[in-house]
């Protein structure tokens, strides 16, 4: 919503640095060229744009905190904070919802207020030290993963998993599937290469709509 959202990715070289998208610039209007290397103090070492500072300062935490991450999601939709507000986790009422079953974790650290603070930041890393997702009380949604694609993809996914859990909870009390049916569903539909590949249709779609992406 607004200028509040952002995809960062680990340089393969220089991996104390990751590459983040502008701040104030549409996600629809993107380019390769567009995009900001990063180091973990903060400064951008390529790109003229500037960067949002709490994507530096919650990203750079989690990419310090977790070095098995290559890439990190975030964004103000819709449904994923108004899930947040409740500060739960998410159920397994859905073989989807079951993407992040037992593998996400609710972070009530610094729950609403912009995080800004290098030590905040830090704070909130040391929450999710494990995990493919969190959710930030009063904030949002938080995914990540071995690729872009992956981490993009459990947002989307994760994000829709709540906007069926308020519907279903708005329509009544739902139904949880069993632990080891969505233990087992997690197992074959939640590992990395399945987020890589549940991302490729979009992709797809992405490339032929929006060539002018790799300008």
């Amino acid at each position: 919503e607004g200028v509040a959202g952002h995809i960062t990715v680990r340089d393969p070289e220089l991996t104390d640095h990751f590459w983040v998208n502008p701040f104030g610039l549409s996600f629809r209007h993107m380019r390769v060229s567009d995009l900001l290397l990063v180091n973990h103090h903060g400064e951008v070492v390529h790109g003229t744009m500037p960067v949002n500072r709490a994507a530096f300062v919650i990203h750079s935490a989690i990419h310090s905190a977790r070095p098995e991450v290559i890439a990190a999601a975030h964004a103000h939709s819709v449904h994923g904070k108004a899930f947040s507000s409740l500060g739960i986790p998410l159920d397994p009422i859905t073989q989807d919802a079951c993407i992040f079953y037992d593998d996400h974790t609710v972070i009530a650290e610094q729950g609403g207020a912009v995080v800004f603070d290098v030590e905040a930041g830090k704070e909130m890393a040391e929450k999710f030290p494990t995990g493919k997702a969190a959710i930030h009380l009063n904030h949002g949604l938080f995914t990540v993963g071995s690729s872009v694609e992956e981490a993009a993809f459990w947002f989307l996914s994760m994000d829709r998993s709540c906007q069926a859990q308020l519907l279903a909870m708005a329509a009544g009390t739902p139904k949880l599937i069993k632990h080891e049916y969505a233990q087992y569903t997690r197992e074959q539909t939640g590992h990395s290469l399945a987020g890589w590949f549940q991302f490729q249709p979009l992709w797809q779609e992405i490339c032929r709509t929006d060539p002018e992406l790799f300008d």
